[in-house]
């Protein structure tokens, strides 16, 4: 099915928007000549240099494929196959990556209930209690999701409690940061204020969800940790031959703020569209609008009305919660006719 020729702009997910003009002209840069494979190429040493620039000069950089991949690199040195990761139910490793991480990893999710997406420090120390049973996996890690997955984000006083109760348990803790950027722009801060200076040992930089064509980064802050990603990387099949290609869109990203324009030109866009529903019968948001996820509550009849014309999904469906999702690529123009067709669907 052709989303151009079936549908007008896509709210479904921000992996549907293309590929932002700046990142396209790094890649085409990046295509000439010869250069060496597999990262010992000069765009991916001005990435790993990039990396230090802006979480600090202790980061160390690995570039990879794709989300899941991120993260299954970053939480890879962090445990062995009697562990466990502690995370939030809702959370990308445990809900969207097939079981990557309990599959390829051989590890225990232990997943925690949360109301808005967000780990609390108490939820770490109430899940202590096993440690040195011999019946019971390990847990090593703590992971979080930033921007979490109902669109709420954790302010850098929160990661720093979350980083503090896990350095005091002796686990590490893990950002699965796909939407990063979203989160830095909509607490007006820096990437490093909400990694680096909040106490996260290893994380991943969101780029495709972002503008790039296929690039995330694994960000190693805890150097104990980075002796044996190299080859875990490969191992994970996240290793690009043509990585020069993978690294230029990264570097294109962190330089000049590219990276904040676009996550916060569709954070503008998802706020507008929750400021649109405020006066549509029948319809609440069932969460802040912090990043660039609405999720709203809408009659049934409503959301399948705009699902015969617009691309979007069900996060719960039995209590008619949808998730709209913007881009760096979501015009004005798109929001106002979308909030248009549900007036007419709401009234209809």
């Amino acid at each position: 099915m052709l989303i151009d020729s079936m549908y007008p702009k896509s709210f479904a997910s921000d992996n549907h928007a293309g590929v932002h003009p700046v990142i396209l002209e790094a890649i085409a840069a990046a295509n000439h000549g010869d250069a060496p494979a597999y990262g010992d190429d000069s765009w991916t040493a001005a990435f790993e240099d990039k990396i230090k620039e802006v979480f600090g000069p202790a980061a160390q950089g690995f570039a990879v494929l794709n989300g899941a991949g991120a993260n299954l690199v970053g939480l890879a040195p962090t445990v062995g196959r009697h562990n466990s990761i502690l995370c939030a139910d809702g959370a990308h490793i445990a809900t969207g990556e097939t079981g990557a991480s309990e599959r390829l990893l051989g590890v225990k999710l232990v997943t925690i209930p949360t109301e808005d997406g967000k780990l609390r420090p108490d939820d770490i120390r109430s899940s202590l209690s096993v440690v040195g049973n011999p019946h019971a996996p390990q847990p090593t890690v703590v992971s979080i999701s930033q921007v979490t997955e109902v669109g709420t984000c954790y302010t850098h006083e929160e990661i720093a409690g979350l980083a503090e109760a896990a350095h005091e348990a002796k686990l590490w803790l893990h950002m699965d940061g796909a939407r990063l950027a979203n989160a830095a722009a909509y607490l007006d801060c820096d990437l490093k204020a909400i990694t680096t200076d909040a106490g996260v040992d290893v994380f991943s930089f969101g780029g495709t969800k972002n503008g790039a064509l296929a690039a995330e980064a694994v960000v190693i802050l805890d150097a104990s940790l980075a002796t044996s990603l190299q080859y875990l990387r490969r191992q994970s099949l996240q290793l690009a031959s043509k990585m020069r290609f993978v690294s230029a869109q990264l570097s294109a990203l962190l330089t000049d703020d590219l990276w904040r324009k676009s996550a916060s030109h569709a954070n503008r866009m998802a706020a507008r569209l929750a400021a649109g529903i405020a006066d549509v019968p029948g319809a609440s948001l069932a969460y802040p609008v912090q990043s660039n996820a609405v999720f709203v509550a809408l009659p049934h009849a409503v959301a399948e009305t705009l699902k015969s014309r617009y691309l979007f999904h069900y996060w719960d469906e039995p209590a008619g919660v949808v998730r709209w999702m913007t881009a760096f690529d979501t015009t004005p123009e798109h929001v106002d006719d979308f909030l248009d067709d549900i007036r007419k669907a709401a009234i209809a």
